[in-house]
């Protein structure tokens, strides 16, 4: 193999390849990134056996050939490379070393890397993926930055250890829904269901699959082709392809969990209401991070007691007009919902001290959270 091409196009594809690859591995070839130069342009491809991402960038191919390098290894010697500097990858017999050397030249650095041989390498054969369907990169974002940060951290519970994306029909309009929960709270965000995607199985994108996509989206404007089946998925982004394993289990029937009777509406700046939250939990004990809030006549108390540290309380001027009401959540459960709303007020929807709260920008809305509540 004999590929010449710029520093900058395979930083860049090394960025999005090597991320994928654990650090720590049992299984020598799986710490590799397979090369595979080939008419007019190198393709890296890497595999945690669960997940792999694919991008082929321009080059100068010399003599076409595959081989497998240390991904992190390689990554790090192009990142220290010269801005503007061409980086030439030679192995086989014309750079004199048997087959397991590959040398990288660029300017006056030379670097003889220990390669594996590429028919060791795995390939995450994806089968045949039964829909198709295209969707704004802006907006697959927004489904997956508006839900993650619910995504259960439980490995028993690993059928909540993923983003749960499915279609369904509300009011005559078909619907594409994402939805996470790790069973104290729950983020649902909506997007009209693009063509192709009604009659979809409803699958469970895993975490990592869901953070590897969150940070290849770099145009909002792009878009973005999306195929699935029961068991894979694929994203194509440009020249990256993601290709992932699905969470082989039953999401639970989340909307037994949202309450469609919660009467008692309570209007709040958003902002105000996050930084208040915030000073008062910094008394809280790191076990529970409860925080009371006690509302009525317009007025929000939000109060924490902690038997080894003191109180704090702060008062906050509301929209409510419902009977009194006291209820107890997490602080850090509040905070991170409240970074997730657009809009510069919150509103919540809630019942007694024993039921579930909703929060929303407002009535209607398409991003929806549910809060379970705390003894406090």
């Amino acid at each position: 193999m004999k590929v010449t091409l710029e520093r900058t196009a395979l930083l860049k594809s090394l960025g999005h390849v090597h991320r994928v690859v654990e650090r720590r591995t049992t299984i020598p070839i799986l710490s590799n990134v397979l090369l595979s130069a080939s008419g007019g342009g190198l393709q890296l491809k890497a595999t945690d056996l669960d997940l792999e991402v694919t991008e082929t960038t321009p080059a100068d191919v010399g003599q076409p050939g595959a081989t497998t390098l240390p991904a992190h290894t390689l990554y790090e010697i192009v990142r220290k490379l010269p801005d503007g500097a061409q980086v030439s990858l030679e192995s086989g017999q014309e750079i004199g070393h048997d087959s397991g050397q590959l040398q990288l030249r660029s300017g006056r650095s030379r670097f003889s890397l220990q390669s594996l041989p590429e028919s060791d390498f795995p390939d995450l054969a994806a089968g045949e993926l039964s829909h198709s369907f295209k969707l704004g990169a802006g907006e697959l974002k927004r489904l997956l930055d508006k839900t993650q940060f619910a995504i259960s951290n439980e490995e028993t519970r690993y059928y909540l250890n993923g983003v749960f994306l499915h279609v369904t029909e509300v009011d005559g309009k078909s619907l594409l829904r994402a939805v996470a929960t790790d069973g104290h709270r729950l983020a649902r965000l909506e997007t009209a269901a693009p063509a192709g995607a009604v009659g979809m199985p409803g699958v469970i994108v895993p975490r990592k699959a869901v953070a590897e996509v969150q940070k290849l989206i770099e145009d909002p404007e792009a878009e973005i082709s999306i195929e699935l089946s029961s068991a894979k998925i694929r994203f194509t982004l440009g020249s990256v392809v993601l290709t992932s394993k699905l969470i082989d289990g039953s999401f639970p029937d989340y909307a037994r969990v949202i309450p469609p009777n919660n009467d008692k509406f309570l209007t709040v700046e958003r902002k105000d209401f996050s930084e208040a939250v915030d000073r008062v939990s910094t008394i809280s004990s790191e076990r529970g991070r409860a925080v009371k809030l006690a509302v009525a006549d317009g007025k929000l108390v939000l109060s924490v007691t902690n038997p080894d540290s003191g109180s704090a309380v702060e008062e906050l001027e509301v929209d409510y007009d419902a009977p009194p009401l006291e209820i107890g959540f997490n602080a850090r459960y509040l905070i991170d919902i409240a970074n997730q709303l657009d809009s510069d007020t919150a509103l919540f929807k809630m019942n007694d001290s024993g039921s579930p709260t909703i929060i929303q920008d407002r009535d209607g809305a398409s991003a929806l959270y549910v809060l379970m509540p705390m003894r406090v």
